[in-house]
């Protein structure tokens, strides 16, 4: 039986399965491992069921023991695991796709109406008992005829502008390459990231980070924005310069935010918390039992995959 080390602790469901199919090393209280820690718990194991929690650079790759053949991430992304050391190393990547979309894009969507409507000031006005209605209390953008910007229409993003859509939104999209006319929907394509932002009310910041993507939203892009834009994030907290959009915030270049992700997280900027227009939710883009059982749950079919036939079609590396 082949031997994997859990990084993480994963739902019951899924470590039932685990420890069926392997000989699991669990993380039973659940602690935040470092580097070195990973090393040394990856002794003799053949392979690392992780989570994005670890990072999994050159350095720690190249430590890793010989026996690893490979490492299956328990995330749609993979940013946390330096991909060519690994495949230098003839380790293996895969992720779990798919399975994140619905519950992700649903966050999405939260982040579009929480940041628009003013959702953090109506919640702790309500909190406060302090709130008198007006005409004009708490007025926010509206949805309905409002232009999305999608930026990076893969799955996620594809299902945000379906609901999005529906709620009377024109949907615009940036992506590598133009998507078929059905996966489109009627959505306008651009090819250029400048001109997607020119004619974004709202952007939903939805492609996977990558060393391409790192700070794509900065100050020069923010710019091209319409006066007043909202901007969300339910990516990676990588694809966002911080301080250039809390300085948009302050300018009222940028009329509010929603996001789910962020550099160096749990540890978020904290120019953010100065502001009532920052709608931010600490990463529950997957976080439904369904979503994360299915992650877990297909996490664990990859290893088994590789395993019996030496390839993964979760593969990234």
């Amino acid at each position: 039986m082949k031997k994997i080390l859990i990084t993480r602790r994963l739902l019951k469901e899924c470590e039932e399965k685990a420890s069926k199919a392997f000989d699991a090393n669990f993380n039973s209280n659940d602690e935040l491992y470092t580097q070195k820690k990973v090393i040394e718990m990856s002794q003799g194991c053949d392979g690392i069921l992780s989570s994005l929690t670890e990072k999994l650079d050159a350095e720690t790759i190249n430590k890793l023991p010989e026996s690893i053949k490979i490492i299956s991430n328990f995330a749609v992304g993979f940013g946390n695991i330096d991909l060519d050391a690994a495949k230098k190393r003839g380790i293996v990547v895969t992720n779990t796709p798919d399975v994140l979309t619905d519950a992700t894009a649903e966050i999405g969507i939260l982040l579009i109406l929480g940041a628009c409507r003013r959702v953090p000031e109506g919640i702790q006005g309500a909190k406060d008992c302090n709130w008198k209605w007006s005409a004009d209390y708490l007025i926010g953008k509206q949805l309905t005829g409002a232009r999305l910007g999608i930026l990076g229409m893969g799955r996620i993003g594809q299902k945000i502008a379906i609901v999005a859509k529906s709620l009377g939104m024109i949907i615009h999209y940036h992506n590598r390459s133009k998507l078929s006319a059905d996966k489109e929907n009627g959505a306008t394509y651009h090819d250029s990231l400048k001109s997607l932002m020119s004619v974004s009310d709202v952007l939903s910041v939805c492609c996977p980070a990558s060393n391409e993507t790192i700070n794509l939203i900065n100050k020069e892009n923010i710019e091209y924005l319409p006066k007043g834009a909202v901007v969300t994030n339910v990516a990676r907290g990588d694809i966002v310069d911080d301080d250039a959009l809390i300085d948009a915030l302050e300018r009222r270049k940028v009329y509010a935010v929603g996001l789910d992700v962020y550099k160096g997280e749990p540890n978020l900027n904290p120019g953010y918390l100065k502001f009532k227009q920052a709608f931010i939710l600490p990463h529950l883009g997957s976080a439904t039992k369904e979503t994360r059982t299915a992650m877990g749950n297909l996490a664990i079919d990859n290893i088994e995959e590789f395993f019996k036939t030496g390839n993964c079609k979760n593969r990234v590396n």
